[in-house]
């Protein structure tokens, strides 16, 4: 099931999985407007709000971002008027429409007025809802909140959710957030039966959990702080309040989530100059560069930098990488897998000259080995998934420190053995999954077999595996895969860190 659910949200970008699911339930929003009994819009005030959002969200967009000089994102503008149009009251009203075409243009604006070195701060959709509200033009109703749209939200936000895999931060929010409306509901005197009913299915916090509120670009980097964000958000969108112009909403909740997040996060710019690349394997390449101040991180998190190009693709200017470096070092360092079909994104990474410049925006992550040297490690790592690892094993051995480590290596070829000679140099144990065996492993080496990596094949050659703590690093199919293999083989910590290719 889990291989099957990779395999179908893994077929598009992030972005286009978004508007596709957006999409559907917007065409199944009109089509229960057809029915008797169905929803109480009529299709052609469906039809006007969704066109006046879609076309006035992606001109404006688009004519907003001439003057910043920036190349705007045409899919991102899409999933902000399919937001926007489950936010407001669908009408064909011509002044509520204009207002609706005033919401779009705001909402556009923010991408780059209320932006930080080419970041938006907070989700365009929200804070152009909280803003239409001090005006007192119009407010959002969000009427998606509906039980006849319940079941197509649910699969829809749990599609994304479990692409962008934080089911932590979601289920956190919709948790606080279901509790509190159920406590408020009922004590006010509705039985709790129907409390419960209606804080699911008449409320708006799966829709806002799965689609605005793990957004990546306005989350902060580490997970406790997700989750304090969704924990934040949970309270203010369900505990009643009046500050001034202030109120408890959906949108304030998300607004101030990403304010938190901004001062989480590390928000400074860091320039990056090329320095160059060198090819590891037949199909990846590390590059190197050297960034204009220190940039503060720990082994085994990511970095986010901006690469504009002609002729980008739908995925996009801005990627993450899992630093490879260590942090000591002066430069850093990038490994990654340039398939045939490579996005237009890595084929610009690949034709940088030395001194050509990158923008980086962004550290984080927690895929980090714990404190004590005392525990016991196993690290799996497939094909390029082995860069994490690296920068924590070139981190431990430049500050000499020793710990008891199992590397398990799944690679499609021998030739596709990434960093095999640091690996060696490092004196750790590898055991390897290839479709051959290494013709001269060195010392500690262990070939374990051709076929597909299993937690079983791992706990034969590792008996101690139970009392490990596990790090899981690679491909989503194979990580989602390990981790309930491992699960079931008593192991009780496992860390996974996602690569889902670009």
């Amino acid at each position: 099931m889990t291989a099957w659910l990779d395999r179908l949200t893994g077929r598009v970008t992030m972005y286009r999985l978004v508007v596709i699911v957006l999409g559907a339930i917007a065409a199944i929003a009109i089509v229960l407007s057809l029915i008797p009994g169905g929803l109480s819009f009529s299709p052609l005030q469906l039809l006007a709000t969704l066109a006046t959002s879609l076309v006035v969200t992606y001109l404006s967009n688009r004519l907003i971002a001439l003057p910043f000089r920036v190349k705007p994102h045409s899919e991102s503008s899409i999933i902000t008027a399919l937001l926007l149009f489950f936010l407001f009251f669908p009408t064909t009203d011509p002044h509520d429409l204009l207002v609706l075409a005033l919401v779009a243009v705001i909402a556009s604006a923010s991408k780059y007025v209320l932006a930080i070195r080419g970041r938006h701060l907070f989700n365009p959709a929200a804070v152009a809802a909280l803003i239409i509200a001090f005006t007192q033009l119009s407010a959002a109703v969000w009427w998606v909140g509906t039980p006849l749209l319940l079941a197509p939200v649910a699969i829809g936000a749990f599609l994304v959710v479990y692409r962008v895999r934080r089911f932590a931060l979601v289920g956190l929010f919709v948790v606080v957030a279901l509790a509190i409306s159920i406590v408020r509901l009922s004590t006010g005197g509705m039985d709790v039966g129907t409390a419960v009913w209606f804080s699911i299915a008449s409320s708006p916090i799966l829709f806002m959990a799965g689609f605005m509120l793990d957004e990546p670009l306005t989350l902060p980097p580490l997970r406790w702080q997700q989750l304090t964000i969704a924990a934040v958000a949970a309270v203010i969108v369900e505990v009643p309040f009046h500050l001034g112009p202030l109120y408890n909403s959906p949108e304030l909740g998300l607004v101030v989530g990403n304010l938190i997040a901004f001062f989480f996060g590390q928000r400074r710019a860091v320039r990056l100059d090329f320095v160059g690349s060198s090819a590891m394997t037949p199909s990846t390449r590390e590059l190197r560069f050297a960034p204009s101040r220190p940039v503060a991180f720990r082994a085994g998190q990511y970095l986010e930098f901006t690469l504009p190009h002609r002729g980008a693709d739908t995925r996009g200017i801005r990627r993450t990488f899992s630093i490879a470096s260590a942090p000591h070092e002066g430069q850093l360092a990038f490994g990654l897998t340039v398939p045939p079909d490579a996005s237009s994104f890595k084929r610009a990474l690949l034709v940088l000259e030395p001194g050509d410049r990158l923008l980086a925006t962004s550290v984080g992550g927690d895929f980090l080995l714990p404190r004590d040297p005392s525990v016991p490690l196993l690290l799996v790592a497939g094909g390029i998934g082995i860069t994490p690892f690296i920068s924590q094993l070139r981190h431990l051995g430049a500050t000499g420190q020793r710990r008891d480590i199992v590397l398990v290596y799944a690679v499609s070829g021998l030739d596709e053995l990434a960093y095999s000679e640091e690996l060696a140099a490092s004196g750790i144990r590898v055991l390897v999954v290839a479709p051959s065996e290494p013709p001269a492993a060195p010392e500690g080496w262990l070939y374990l077999g051709a076929t597909r990596l299993t937690g079983s094949r791992i706990a034969e050659a590792v008996p101690d595996l139970a009392a490990r703590t596990a790090y899981v690093s690679g491909p989503p199919a194979l990580v989602t895969a390990l981790k309930r293999d491992l699960r079931r083989l008593g192991v009780r910590r496992i860390r996974a860190d996602y690569f889902s290719g670009y």
